[in-house]
């Protein structure tokens, strides 16, 4: 009998343990605490380590290639209510991350003093149709820095990428005009065409994240005057004023703004502030001709006039 009451225990505790809603698939978990809450201890979403712990995100910076992405995570990077993740995580635009749960995307995430706040930057969700649905069921209150710049600006500099890239791997690579143009008009299946039409990016955030959760950062004024624009990410994440002037120095070779960090100069990569391969002024021409329009509604969207061409 009492073999038999042990073995009845045995089975009920191994479906109690099968049955147990652990959060180990997004798809099972449909809002996480708002930033201004911290999780539950019992959530199994939260690693702790002395007095720091990992934790879901409270901000995502996200926005399209070669438009300041990086360089803004290394500015917050500075600020002490902040701990960022050291390196794009990729989970909610990449299947086979998404699949591996929270959990995993937790422990992508660095330990984080209970006063700082969490995030991560991955560029490439602002162009993935099915990433905001992804975002709003971890947590609907989320706080979003999208960077953007001028596009045509944008496409220059990441074919500049391109083919430096290219350069390095011996590998040859088309002109901008061979990527841009097919029988002398736009190719509008050129991906860096796509991926700077915003608003149309832009439309489907929104339905799903009301504008208050975004903060829209000018990726040129970023390179340009950072501290401005920082001033302004500090107010939107709720942050005491920190960085300003002392945080930066001009490098006259590179000609834009590098980090101070502990008295020594710290620039971005080497990939970064490369000179530009010369353009066609005609075809620069056609390209602000072409975004004109989508810029405009750009702007309406967000409620905001950039200086753009």
């Amino acid at each position: 009998m009492t073999l038999l009451l042990a073995a009845f225990l045995f089975v009920l505790m191994m479906f109690a343990i099968q049955s147990s809603p652990l959060l180990l698939n997004p798809m099972a978990f449909k809002r996480s605490p708002s930033p201004q809450s911290s999780l539950p201890r019992a959530n199994g979403l939260t690693r702790y380590q002395n007095e720091t712990r990992q934790q879901l995100p409270h901000v995502i910076i996200f926005g399209v290639a070669k438009a300041g992405t990086s360089a803004l995570l290394r500015m917050l990077s500075l600020h002490s209510g902040v701990a960022a993740a050291p390196r794009e995580v990729h989970f909610f635009d990449s299947e086979s991350n998404y699949e591996k749960g929270y959990s995993w995307y937790v422990s992508q995430m660095p330990f984080a003093f209970p006063d700082q706040l969490t995030l991560e930057k991955t560029p490439g969700y602002f162009g993935k149709s099915f990433v905001p649905e992804r975002i709003h069921q971890m947590n609907p209150d989320i706080k979003l820095l999208l960077v953007v710049r001028e596009p045509t600006e944008r496409m220059v500099s990441g074919y500049t990428h391109t083919l430096y890239s290219n350069i390095m791997k011996h590998k040859i690579t088309k002109t901008f005009e061979e990527f841009l143009l097919n029988d002398g008009q736009l190719d509008l299946e050129y991906k860096g065409l796509n991926h700077s039409l915003y608003y149309a990016h832009m439309q489907n955030w929104l339905k799903y994240f009301p504008l208050k959760n975004f903060h829209i950062v000018d990726g040129d004024e970023l390179v340009k005057d950072p501290v401005p624009e920082m001033k302004k990410v500090e107010r939107f994440l709720g942050l005491e004023p920190q960085i300003n002037s002392s945080f930066f120095v001009f490098n006259e070779e590179k000609g834009f703004y590098c980090l101070k960090e502990h008295g020594q100069e710290q620039c971005l990569g080497k990939n970064k502030g490369r000179a530009h391969p010369y353009v066609e002024p005609d075809i620069l021409q056609k390209l602000h001709q072409f975004f004109h329009e989508p810029n405009k509604r750009f702007f309406k969207l967000v409620g905001r006039t950039f200086n753009w061409k």
